[in-house]
């Protein structure tokens, strides 16, 4: 890590933070594995070239089952510095001084059953000369329940709630805005709640609450799963899950920033696609 980005950040929150990103990685896949009853999560560590602008590494798992069509919970914890014409787009970084540190937790889950709703997750910390936390979840149904969203809703608003009483609206907006689909104006699932460049001036109190928000995350989730994976369901149901799928893969490649920004830090292609579902169809 940098001289400069040491200075913003307290001395051991890299290291607890790294710690929390790696149990909750642990705490999730071991949930999906007990949720599946047959899959289970293959891991695949990587590290980064000595030559690469990007160096450390990470573990990509993913679990293919029953449940679970496809799933990945990746890990990673990196630093380096960006390209000359990256470093501008990121707070804190310039081609002058173009150095990084992060490390988090993402996770995409695409789910065998049409009526269990994919899901995505992320946590991270990065350092420039700034320091601060980012993150979100948020949910995709093809065939919504009503009782699914306000359940999933109600774990994030706790969440955001130990935090500042307005937190929920502000980032429940924000997910509004960034996972929607400018070219079919359209949203691409039922929200969720997103943010970004968390500096609130409280170091502790921000990542407390990002903790808040892994932790809620994995018992909504978990909860929807465990109640809708048993239900039956239909060949035309699947086929309409398959098609809607195919938005999921247009605002990843499109809009996300976490693809761009792996990618734009020559970060591991296989680790950064495993949000692709493993079957998808365009009518």
């Amino acid at each position: 890590m940098a001289e400069a980005a040491k200075k913003m950040t307290t001395a051991d929150m890299p290291e607890r933070a790294i710690a929390y990103f790696q149990d909750l990685q642990n705490r999730i896949c071991a949930r999906f594995e007990s949720l599946d009853g047959v899959g289970r999560f293959e891991k695949t560590p990587w590290q980064k070239e000595p030559d690469s602008l990007m160096q450390g590494g990470g573990e990509m798992r993913v679990m293919k089952g029953d449940v679970f069509e496809k799933v990945g919970v990746n890990f990673s914890h990196v630093h380096g510095r960006f390209s000359d014409e990256f470093a501008p787009s990121i707070p804190g970084a310039s081609k002058e001084n173009p150095q990084f540190w992060a490390s988090g937790v993402s996770l995409v889950a695409h789910m065998r059953s049409p009526l269990v709703p994919a899901v995505h997750m992320n946590v991270r910390r990065i350092v420039t000369t700034k320091a601060w936390f980012g993150g979100g979840a948020d949910l995709t149904p093809y065939f919504p329940f009503e009782e699914d969203t306000q359940s999933f809703h109600t774990h994030l608003k706790a969440a955001c709630d130990s935090y500042r009483p307005d937190a929920y609206a502000e980032y429940k907006a924000w997910c509004d805005r960034y996972f929607f689909l400018p070219h079919r104006n359209e949203p691409r699932g039922v929200g969720g709640i997103f943010f970004d460049n968390l500096e609130s001036g409280s170091e502790e109190a921000d990542f407390a609450f990002v903790q808040a928000v892994g932790d809620a995350f994995l018992t909504a989730y978990a909860d929807i799963v465990a109640r809708r994976k048993d239900l039956p369901w239909t060949p035309e149901q699947r086929e309409h899950q398959l098609v809607r799928r195919g938005r999921y893969v247009e605002f990843n490649l499109l809009y996300d920033r976490g693809t761009l920004f792996g990618l734009k830090t020559n970060g591991n292609t296989e680790a950064i696609l495993m949000s692709m579902p493993p079957e998808v169809k365009w009518p």
